[in-house]
């Protein structure tokens, strides 16, 4: 079994406050992994560390079978990485084709691959009628599926996904399960956090969750389920099982 990203007691703290503890993950290579989590439970924050972006407060990290803690094979590994992460990391003043050539140079492509490339992503998103738009007068959505284009545009072997389809419409969200598998598909790794859970159920083979920085489960998403719902056997490993007595008062009292 290949691992695409393996971590041994990955922390990180934030002056006393432990958003990642210790957590051990282990993602096979060719999989669809889903990493879950309520709001504020070190989603992003192990993103962050996995992708180099974050030096972690202790622990190891393994991507790609190579150390993220050394520079060099950080490097390394980033060149066969895409990621989207948590606030875009967009530049306001490039239209798309420039954001998408300025990130084929950064990855050292060819400049007919980049334009072939852009082009059939632009395409493929409907960003290709938007000329010279600056993407500082993209909506919340455009901006989504310009950096879903820059991810996928180097052909990378891991993708790290962060919220993807939070604003984006339905028939782009389609598109893009549709590349996803695809990519899986061919034998790449993707990486998934979203609070989506019917489409993690739909797109992923593997769950993580974590809860209050530790990570409380690992596993197929067969062996997760039980035969229950994703979202059941999610709100019972967050602590969070439905409460029907939880309601607001005044609108019992409207409805009297």
């Amino acid at each position: 079994m290949t691992l695409a990203i393996e971590t041994h007691q990955l922390t990180r703290y934030f002056n006393d406050f432990g958003a990642v503890r210790g957590i051990d993950l282990a993602v096979e290579s060719g999989t669809f992994y889903g990493f879950l989590g309520p709001n504020g439970a070190g989603k992003s924050t192990t993103i962050k560390m996995l992708t180099g972006l974050l030096a972690p407060s202790g622990g190891t990290v393994q991507v790609l079978g190579r150390n993220m803690l050394d520079r060099r094979e950080a490097l390394e590994a980033k060149r066969h990485m895409g990621v989207i992460p948590e606030d875009l990391a967009l530049f306001d003043n490039l239209t798309a084709q420039e954001y998408l050539t300025f990130v084929g140079r950064i990855h050292q492509m060819p400049r007919d691959t980049i334009r072939s490339r852009s082009d059939e992503l632009l395409s493929l998103l409907d960003l290709n009628n938007e000329g010279k738009k600056l993407s500082l007068e993209y909506s919340h959505g455009m901006k989504k599926k310009l950096a879903m284009a820059a991810a996928l545009l180097p052909n990378p072997d891991l993708l790290f996904l962060d919220e993807p389809f939070e604003g984006v419409d339905a028939v782009t969200s389609r598109v893009i399960r549709d590349v996803l598998a695809q990519f899986v598909g061919r034998g790449s790794t993707v990486f998934l956090t979203s609070h989506v859970l019917e489409i993690v159920e739909r797109l992923c083979t593997h769950v993580g969750i974590i809860v209050k920085g530790e990570l409380v489960e690992q596993a197929s998403l067969e062996a997760i389920r039980q035969g229950s719902s994703l979202e059941d056997r999610f709100l019972e490993k967050a602590g969070a099982e439905h409460d029907s007595s939880r309601k607001l008062n005044w609108l019992e009292e409207a409805a009297s």
